[in-house]
């Protein structure tokens, strides 16, 4: 058996990928396009959060976690 899979898709968006990954293997393309949309995600969630709340909050979420991870283990 393959540890290979298809992936079905329209060919214009195969083309577009295609002349996108350049000399890149498809799995390897594939990859990078996932961890660099992820990575994004998390940035924006990020900097949404810092808009969102005050250094104090930032303040009380750090010693929280410090607290937390002193304090935690399992039974």
């Amino acid at each position: 058996m393959s540890d290979y899979s298809t992936i079905s898709l329209p060919k214009k968006i195969k083309e577009i990928l295609d002349k996108d990954r350049g000399g890149m293997d498809w799995g390897g393309y594939l990859l990078k396009l996932y961890t660099d949309a992820k990575e994004k995600r998390r940035r924006e969630a990020f900097e949404k959060l810092r808009r969102i709340l005050s250094e104090e909050d930032l303040e009380r979420i750090s010693e929280e976690y410090k607290k937390f991870r002193k304090e935690f283990s399992f039974r």
